[in-house]
């Protein structure tokens, strides 16, 4: 009787390494990468919110708010804590960190990144 295991090779490489990096983290830059989303995502950074008050807050409809938060829920950045007949969003400051601390890594491995990123 065989049996299949999956399993997943780790890139040996500082290429593939990289390559594996920047698949990872492309999908969260795109979730980020739209104005509307990033100032929801600031708005949340304040408080969490439903889509009530972030609609207030913006200016947006409903479903213009909703259909934002939907890549933000997909990459896990946001999270929703039922309350009674509404939903609150709230930022996951966890999930936001990897894209940042990923970023700071790049820019720390030039010279101009290094002073930069060590500057107050």
């Amino acid at each position: 009787m065989a049996t299949s295991i999956d399993v997943a090779l780790l890139p040996t490489s500082g290429a593939e390494r990289a390559r594996a990096d920047a698949e990872q983290l492309a999908p969260l830059l795109k979730a980020l990468a739209d104005p509307t989303r990033l100032h929801l995502v600031m708005l949340l950074a304040q408080e969490p919110r439903t889509v009530r008050e972030l609609t207030d807050a913006t200016g947006l409809t409903q479903t213009l708010v909703s259909h934002h938060l939907a890549p933000l829920r997909d990459q896990g950045l946001v999270t929703i804590t039922p309350r009674g007949r509404a939903n609150v969003y709230s930022l996951c400051c966890e999930a936001l960190g990897a894209p940042v601390r990923a970023l700071a890594t790049v820019a720390s491995t030039t010279p101009a990144g290094q002073q930069a990123c060590c500057t107050p």
